[in-house]
């Protein structure tokens, strides 16, 4: 029995659903699971070859409609991240942060011009983006980004870094988000402009297997029409957040899947004191305690993504699902760790690499404290950002 198989969770699932979810478990099986424990210990991954077969698959920007997207469901795009990051979180991300980050923000605030420009590349593979907001001393609280944007004539001119990028190092655009005299604004810039260099960032413990970078830009000339024309203010970059934080509440389940369905075959296989380690009551009750909360996180990422599909979902609800799906992810990976003993630490077994991966997780698209505090003040009426 697979891990999600206890409680019959496909029967709220469409047939177009399944398949998707079919055909994303299929390419990860085929095209991701027999090589990335050795990406992750090289430190790298094929990010524009994976771009490329998941652009022609339709899951660069699935969940958004024209210029070549798909328009797929808000579930069957879950279900996709489910599965890409039972393979590895790092492959989830390049697709996250292609689709729900950078072209969702063309999507969403671009002009036609740019739309027709850069979504139908990007949909297909053919052109990787990035988003950048984070800053090397601006992470939970972007709205203090030191990024600035100013007017030359009919220019602007951008100065400032942003780090912990993923895609950048491999990246054909960045959506990078700056402050101009009255607001933040987002703009579309080229990563071949004059004055933008992009570092990649070596020496990571976690998500490995996904390219990571810095990106500086030294007084970068960019004409007027670089500019998303809808965007204004900081709620911009914070819906893309949400888009991509969506992504995360399903994806962090395919981690924990992959693990337990890892542990669960090891403890029947794994003998010790004369039978195997699965006939013991404590490690029954750790595999109970774990297929429980999987469980449960599912039906949560299944109910998120039915509001989402009802136009009813609200980014503090999102903050809901990222919190607990997230942080039972990680919790079950551990567990999974303490099962498989001393073999949990090698590079043969998915569980360490996952539980590495996770850390970044919780910590992307807004800590775990960030979203109890949206989560807080939800529930009290009372900000305590500030």
């Amino acid at each position: 029995m697979a891990p999600l198989d206890l409680l019959d969770l496909d029967v709220p699932l469409g047939d177009d659903e399944r398949q998707i979810r079919s055909v994303v478990r299929r390419l990860v099986d085929e095209r991701v699971r027999p090589y990335v424990a050795d990406w992750y210990a090289e430190g790298r991954v094929p990010a524009r070859e994976l771009a490329v077969e998941f652009g022609a698959l339709g899951l660069l920007g699935m969940h958004l409609t024209g210029y070549g997207c798909a328009g797929a469901s808000a579930t069957a795009y879950g279900l996709a991240c489910l599965e890409l990051e039972a393979g590895d979180s790092g492959v989830r991300s390049l697709v996250s942060v292609q689709g729900s980050l950078a072209m969702y923000a063309i999507w969403r605030y671009g002009s036609e011009e740019q739309k027709q420009r850069w979504l139908p590349a990007m949909a297909a593979g053919e052109a990787i983006g990035c988003f950048g907001l984070t800053e090397p001393d601006h992470g939970s609280d972007p709205a203090s980004m030191a990024t600035r944007a100013r007017r030359d004539g009919t220019d602007w001119l951008l100065t400032g870094g942003k780090m912990w990028i993923t895609n950048a190092p491999v990246a054909d655009l960045a959506v990078i988000w700056a402050r101009t005299e009255d607001r933040v604004r987002g703009f579309v810039v080229p990563m071949d402009t004059p004055g933008v260099t992009a570092r990649e960032i070596r020496n990571k413990m976690s998500l490995r297997a996904s390219a990571t970078g810095e990106i500086v830009l030294a007084d970068v000339r960019l004409p007027a029409d670089a500019v998303l024309p809808d965007a204004a203010g900081l709620g911009a970059p914070l819906s893309c957040l949400t888009e991509a934080r969506f992504g995360i509440v399903w994806g962090a389940l395919g981690a924990a899947r992959d693990c337990l369905h890892a542990t669960l075959d090891y403890a029947v296989e794994r003998e010790q004191f004369g039978r195997p380690i699965a006939g013991f009551q404590l490690t029954q009750a750790k595999l109970a305690d774990m297929a429980v909360e999987l469980q449960k996180g599912y039906l949560l990422a299944v109910h998120l993504g039915r509001l989402a599909e009802a136009g009813r979902l609200r980014p503090e609800q999102v903050s809901v699902g990222k919190l607990n799906n997230v942080r039972e992810a990680l919790a079950i990976a551990r567990q999974c760790r303490t099962i498989l003993g001393a073999n949990g630490i090698s590079g043969e077994y998915p569980v360490m690499r996952h539980a590495n991966n996770l850390e970044s997780v919780l910590t992307y698209e807004g800590t775990s404290e960030i979203h109890q505090l949206i989560v807080g003040q939800r529930l009290t009426g009372l900000s305590a950002f500030a």
